[in-house]
């Protein structure tokens, strides 16, 4: 067992637990201001570095022992909160660069990358940090976390990876003064292999994409 295995593992649950629902939290509420688009040229920079802050907590929840829950059921939540806006917000904000090319399981040999979408990831994200929050809200700690590190493996943990390694890229290619291969026009229903993406991909330049967030943003830390 590792050190940070043993850490996660010892320490006080209580405490524990209020972090990890503290850096959820900061997510949403971050990410869902960026949403507005009061500030477009910092757009970009904020999400990388939220995804990135999520990130961490995720890898704790990893290192964690497997929590379980309280109820062998899971509470009835009631109906689950409409993420379609943030989705569509976030669609119109990063239109020319939302799309990217994934590939979903680095151990699944010659794997085809398949088209994603920086709108959905967030928004998905934002749906799964979201339920296990109403459990948090509602005094049912234990089973937030379950929630949390359950789908931190099974969804929200490699979508998180994914749109990181996406906006990385962004800032990179402009930072580094390399055009950016933009996938213009490429349907997500698709299922394209490698050659269909390249013959599919445009190129947006370095001077658009500065009014999508490419701009130098201190970290608020």
């Amino acid at each position: 067992m590792s050190d940070a295995t043993l850490h996660s593992t010892t320490q006080d649950p209580d405490d524990f637990a209020v972090q990890i629902a503290d850096q959820v939290e900061s997510f949403i509420v971050a990410v869902t201001e960026v949403a507005k688009g009061d500030e477009p040229d910092s757009a970009v920079p904020f999400l990388l570095l939220e995804v990135s802050q999520l990130l961490l907590a995720g890898g704790r929840l990893g290192a964690h022992e497997d929590i379980l829950p309280d109820e062998r059921y899971e509470p009835d939540l009631g109906p689950e909160p409409d993420v379609d806006d943030l989705r569509e917000r976030f669609a119109a904000m990063l239109e020319p660069i939302d799309v990217y090319s994934e590939v979903f399981d680095p151990y699944e040999p010659r794997k085809a990358p398949v088209p994603c979408r920086i709108s959905d990831d967030l928004a998905d994200i934002v749906a799964d940090l979201r339920h296990g929050m109403a459990h948090y809200r509602a005094g049912r700690t234990t089973e937030a976390l379950w929630w949390w590190q359950f789908s931190y493996f099974s969804n929200w943990g490699s979508t998180a990876s994914a749109a990181l390694r996406a906006l990385q890229s962004l800032v990179a290619h402009v930072r580094l003064d390399q055009p950016l291969p933009a996938l213009d026009g490429l349907d997500t229903d698709q299922d394209l292999g490698e050659d269909a993406l390249a013959e599919e991909a445009g190129r947006v330049m370095a001077e658009e994409l500065g009014t999508l967030g490419i701009r130098k943003v201190a970290d608020p830390a």
